[in-house]
Formats: structure tokens, sequence, C-alpha cells
């Protein structure tokens, strides 16, 4: 939500809280990712980037795919136009989605080699890129945690520059993490996505 929206909220409940019971209401009949992709729709269609980075994130939080995204964008061509739907695009390509190149579309979840567990250092995160992601690794003896680089909020990328001991910032809207628990510490409520894990061979695998 803007700060606008929660500002308005704020100074007008009565006239703002209706709309939101309007919206809720509205699509109670629709599981949740058609009701996401419908709210992508709609920040395109109004070309709002941060409406749109937020619901993106939203719907591929909620099980929709990188695919239906690009396919829900083609099918509101009618009211969209190309000229909409290339701006949607740019966004898309600026993001850097991993799940998004062409070569992943159609991918399978698959295992991953991230690295040797002799490269992780007790009590220590580790930056490492990995099949086209960044991940950061925390281990605490015998506990591990493998997380996605991307900000849960706007899916940004978060740079290791961001990390100051184990608490790690977004640099687009400060949403803070502590990386030993994975939790989103300040700004947001949502918290780092985890990797499943394991160990073969003594190296340390990824499942996305």
């Amino acid at each position: 939500m803007s700060d606008a929206l929660s500002y308005l909220i704020a100074a007008r409940p009565d006239a703002i809280g209706p709309y939101f019971k309007f919206l809720k209401e509205a699509g109670k009949n629709l599981d949740t990712r058609t009701r996401d992709l419908i709210s992508v729709i709609t920040k395109v269609d109004a070309q709002t980037e941060g409406g749109f980075r937020q619901y993106l994130s939203r719907a591929l939080r909620n099980g929709a795919s990188p695919n239906e995204v690009i396919d829900a964008l083609l099918m509101a061509f009618p009211t969209l136009g190309l000229a909409k739907i290339i701006w949607a695009v740019d966004i898309l390509l600026d993001m850097d989605i991993p799940e998004f190149r062409p070569e992943n579309l159609f991918a399978e979840s698959a295992w991953h080699s991230v690295c040797s567990m002799d490269e992780l250092a007790s009590g220590e995160i580790t930056y490492r890129d990995c099949d086209g992601r960044s991940l950061f690794v925390y281990r605490d003896g015998e506990t591990l945690r493998v997380y996605d680089s991307r900000c849960p909020h706007q899916v940004t990328n978060i740079p290791h520059l961001a990390l100051e001991g184990t608490r790690l910032t977004c640099p687009k809207h400060k949403w803070a993490f502590d990386v030993a628990s994975g939790e989103c510490v300040e700004i947001g409520n949502r918290p780092l996505n985890e990797f499943r894990h394991k160990i073969e061979d003594n190296r340390l695998l990824a499942y996305w």
C-alpha cells in the first residue's frame, strides 16, 4: 500500500474503508491467483509502476507462474493495447526476475549445487551466485538457511553490500531482515524467501 493510501485511511477512514471493503467483496468468489492476476492487469492499465511491481510480487508469491502472468498480459491486449504491454515487459526486464528469463520459463524445479560445505563458516553469512540466482546462506553449526536475494516486497535484488552483521536491508524501500531467522524486522511484514536445501558429498544443494 502506498504512503498516500495509508494517509487517506488514517485521515478519512469512513470514506476509504468502504472502498477497500467493496474491493474485497467484489473478488470473494475468485481464487487468490486469479484475483492477483486481475490486480496486475489493473496496475498495467493505469501504468502504476510501484503497484505493478507490488502486485506482481504478490501474484508470484500466491502461486501464479511467470507464464500465467505473460498470458494474462496478452489476454488483456484488447483493453491494454501493445504500448501498455510493452511498458509492463520493460519493467519485468528491469526487475530481471530469474523465473521470467526465456530459458527458465518452462524449466522444472530442480536441485542446484551451491557450494562446498567447507566454504561456509559457522556463525557467518555467505553470498553466492548459483545458476543465475543470488543467494544468502546462513550457517550456525549444523543449522543452515538458504535465502533468495530478492526482497519479498517488490522482488528487488538485494546486494551483498546491504548486509551488516545478520541484518539485511533492501535498498529500495528499506525493508530489513534478520538473516538468522529470515524474518522481516523493520518496515515490512513478510520474511525472506527460503529455499529447501540438503547436503550431499559435502556440498550444499538448494531446490527451486
